[in-house]
């Protein structure tokens, strides 16, 4: 299927990231998965800082799927630091994380987040889930002309 771009995973249990990587695969994305292991490495990634000096902060992915749980840095400061740049703010964020708690999603879309999914427990209903938003975000989902990509 067509290409516009990596999709970003942001994502500390490497279990977690494999299945997504194999749902989006199985659903028919050609896209680049690059994987951020916490809110820092993201982070670098976006903007070409740290680890990632040196990468072109102009090619946005088409999609950030963000855990909020998360080492050194936690999802929701990696939203508000999206949101607040110019070159990211209008970036598709989906949250996908096992909080159910009302008040992080709350906090979520109070900050930004374009979708907020709990990840289901049964393997199945989380290649599923996966495989539906990857397709969504990547294929159905109609970005802003101002947007780069």
């Amino acid at each position: 299927m067509s290409y516009q771009g990596p999709i970003l995973l942001v994502e500390d249990n490497a279990d977690d990231a494999l299945l997504t990587r194999r749902a989006l695969t199985r659903g028919g994305l050609e896209n680049e998965v690059v994987h951020a292991r916490d809110g820092v490495e993201a982070l670098d990634y976006l903007f070409g800082t740290g680890t990632h000096a040196g990468r072109d902060p102009g090619d946005v992915p088409v999609v950030m799927l963000l855990d909020l749980k998360l080492p050194k840095l936690d999802g929701l400061d990696v939203l508000r630091r999206v949101r607040g740049n110019e070159a990211t703010r209008l970036l598709p964020v989906v949250i996908l994380t096992s909080s159910q708690e009302e008040q992080d999603l709350m906090a979520g879309y109070e900050l930004g987040a374009n979708s907020y999914v709990v990840k289901p427990v049964e393997f199945g209903q989380f290649v599923d889930a996966v495989r539906e938003l990857g397709l969504y975000w990547v294929l159905r989902n109609k970005r802003a002309r101002a947007f780069p990509g």
